[in-house]
C-alpha cells in the first residue's frame, strides 16, 4: 500500500513542475482531508451546514490552485497553507459581517462567498485571530503550532516535521500557546 503522504508530496512536486494531470490526482487525494478541516472550522460558526463547509473548501482550494508558483515541499506544508487560507477566509468574512453590522458600508460579496457567511459575526473567531496575531509577535513558532494544529488539523508529528522540531517541543509549544491565548481571551493579560 502506498504512503498517502508520499503520494501527496509527489503530486505536489509534479504539479509544480507543470503536470496538470497531477493536479487532478492531487484533488482526489486531498479533498476529503480539506473537507474535514473545513468542517472543524464550520462547527465553530454560528450556523454550520454542509453547503458552508463545501464553500469554504472550494474557496480555499481555488486559492491553493492559484498558488501554483509555491515550491511545495510536502503534504504537511500543503495542509498548513490550506489551514492558513481557511483561517483568513473565515476571519475576513467575520470582519466583513462585523463592519456591515456597524453600518460601515455595503460589503459586496461574490456569490460563492455568500454561501459561507453566517448572518452574525463570530466574536470568538475574531478575538482568537486578534489574540493569535498578537501572540505571533512574541512567540512566532508557538503561534504557528496553534495555526497548524487548530486551523490545520495537523497532528503533533506532522507539525514537528513541518517546523523541524521534536514532537515534545510541539507539545510544550501547544501547552504554552493554549495558556497564553486563554488568558488573552479572558482579558487577563
Amino acid at each position: 500500500m502506498a504512503d498517502p503522504a508520499a503520494d501527496v508530496t509527489g503530486l505536489l512536486k509534479a504539479w509544480t513542475g507543470g503536470d496538470e494531470a497531477a493536479l487532478v490526482a492531487l484533488t482526489e487525494q486531498v479533498y476529503a482531508e480539506l473537507h474535514r478541516i473545513a468542517h472543524r472550522h464550520m462547527r465553530a460558526e454560528r450556523k454550520p451546514d454542509t453547503l458552508q463547509t463545501t464553500a469554504l473548501v472550494n474557496e480555499a482550494y481555488l486559492r491553493l490552485t492559484n498558488a501554483a508558483a509555491v515550491d511545495w515541499r510536502d503534504r504537511a506544508q500543503f495542509f498548513a497553507v490550506a489551514a492558513q487560507m481557511m483561517r483568513r477566509i473565515l476571519v475576513d468574512a467575520a470582519r466583513a459581517r462585523d463592519a456591515d453590522k456597524r453600518g460601515a458600508g455595503v460589503v459586496h460579496v461574490m456569490l460563492d462567498e455568500a454561501a459561507l457567511v453566517p448572518e452574525t459575526p463570530d466574536p470568538t473567531l475574531l478575538a482568537l485571530d486578534d489574540a493569535l496575531t498578537a501572540f505571533a509577535q512574541v512567540a512566532p513558532r508557538q503561534a504557528k503550532v496553534v495555526e497548524l494544529r487548530y486551523f490545520g488539523g495537523l497532528g503533533e508529528d506532522e507539525v514537528a516535521a513541518l517546523l523541524e522540531v521534536s514532537p515534545r517541543t510541539v507539545r510544550r509549544d501547544w501547552d504554552l500557546a493554549k495558556a497564553w491565548l486563554l488568558r488573552e481571551l479572558r482579558g487577563e493579560i
